[in-house]
């Protein structure tokens, strides 16, 4: 019987050695394998995205972005949005890689206000705000009292404020910051009645005003004309230079260099000027 044991024990510990051999083996192939096998984390380079931009011109402008890119070998599908809101909404919940129709000062109240985690990549254009008129000639024309349409965003009604007091119109308070609203109003000598509208329909509320604050982008969809701006925000050192902008940690990924490249060269600011005919700038 113990001779009977021993014989057993050792069968049993020599059966243990060999499945112990084994697992050790495996799980060595198992990380080897780990190693050589990409992970997620090092997940091939996009060769596809979707950026996000608004309706309009610059659906012109994109389309010559999109074969550029695809020389490069990156393809681009365009979401177009209507409205300001959506693109950064839709950036920041991924459905789209990218988006491109902002600028810094609304880039950062959004970030203040909504949480987001987006980053500038690459500036496109500038289209300086301007007033718009179809009733005056000048801004020396408008009366006591008369009404002005200004967008109702926190950063284009501060930009718009600050046109009306470049032209003498108002005077803010001091130390009023590019997020003025018609509360930062420290002296209005014309009693002007300032009415705060929606970006978009701003410029379609023209008519109906005696003039109107309206972005570059909304003026040319409203139909309004060089001709109908009676003053225009200074080029100079504008901070309102519109980018593409990606999710914070994106930003240095190869395929926004691709995207980027694609756009900032000479055959898009051609389109460019030629979609925008002047009211709008390269910014690259």
């Amino acid at each position: 019987m113990i001779r009977n044991t021993n014989t057993l024990l050792s069968s049993f510990s020599a059966t243990i050695n060999r499945r112990t051999g084994l697992a050790l083996l495996f799980a060595s192939a198992v990380a080897i394998a780990g190693l050589a096998a990409p992970s997620s984390a090092f997940a091939e380079d996009k060769k596809a995205i979707k950026v996000g931009i608004i309706s309009g011109e610059d659906e012109d402008v994109w389309r010559v972005v999109t074969a550029q890119a695809a020389e490069k070998g990156l393809t681009i599908e365009t979401v177009v949005f209507n409205d300001y809101t959506q693109p950064n909404e839709a950036l920041e919940r991924g459905e789209i890689d990218a988006n491109a129709f902002q600028h810094k000062p609304y880039l950062d109240n959004q970030i203040k206000t909504q949480g987001y985690h987006i980053v500038p990549v690459g500036y496109t254009g500038v289209w300086p705000i301007g007033l718009y008129s179809k009733k005056l000639a000048k801004v020396a024309d408008l009366s006591e009292g008369a009404v002005i349409g200004v967008p109702n965003d926190p950063s284009n009604e501060g930009r718009a404020l600050r046109v009306l007091q470049n032209e003498g119109l108002i005077k803010l308070k001091d130390g009023t910051g590019i997020l003025a609203t018609t509360a930062d109003i420290a002296d209005n000598p014309k009693k002007l009645v300032i009415k705060e509208l929606d970006a978009g329909i701003v410029g379609r509320s023209v008519e109906d005003l005696d003039a109107a604050v309206v972005n570059t982008d909304w003026a040319l969809k409203s139909g309004l004309t060089p001709e109908n701006r009676i003053a225009q925000e200074p080029i100079a050192d504008n901070p309102y230079r519109n980018f593409i902008a990606v999710k914070a940690g994106n930003e240095n990924e190869p395929w926004v260099k691709t995207l980027v490249a694609s756009y900032q060269n000479e055959a898009v600011r051609a389109e460019f000027d030629k979609v925008y005919k002047g009211t709008g700038l390269s910014a690259y």
